[in-house]
């Protein structure tokens, strides 16, 4: 159902959820399941061990804690990686992610290294607004910076 919007102006599509393509659906949704804390949609989730992976061939999606859907994650043959901050492959979409301290910077900086994320570029000692630029294992930029969420 669309959302309402002040009276005489009609209704506004609702945002279900951000989509990126990649090349290998099962990976960036377990990257992104486990740096934002989300889980997969019932379905979604990993198979066995043993058995194929149908789902993670096509369509994942994931859900936030409190169950509504923000990221899904579709199986493409062939993807070209951002080349930010070059303009060669322009980022297209990002993602920003918001944590309330510099302590917390620190703190998903090395989460987010381990899961497999590449730092593109370290700007956490800015006063105004401390922040780093990720690619993510298929290449897509996101940020993390202090900021209200």
């Amino acid at each position: 159902m669309a959302g309402t919007a002040e009276e005489g102006q009609g209704s506004f599509p609702v945002l279900r959820q951000v989509v990126l393509d990649t090349t290998d659906a099962r990976t960036l949704a377990e990257f992104y399941r486990q740096l934002l804390g989300f889980s997969y949609r019932p379905g979604d989730e990993p198979p066995k061990a043993g058995e194929e992976d149908e789902r993670g061939q096509d369509w994942l999606v994931l859900r936030a804690p409190d169950g509504s859907t923000r990221v899904a994650f579709q199986q493409v043959g062939r993807l070209s990686p951002a080349t930010w901050p070059r303009d060669d492959i322009p980022q297209q979409f990002h993602l920003d992610l918001t944590v309330p301290t510099v302590a917390d910077l620190d703190t998903q900086h090395v989460r987010a290294l381990e899961l497999g994320a590449r730092l593109l570029e370290d700007r956490s000692a800015d006063e105004e607004e401390p922040l780093r630029v990720y690619a993510d294992p298929a290449g897509h930029p996101f940020c993390i910076f202090v900021g209200p969420s």
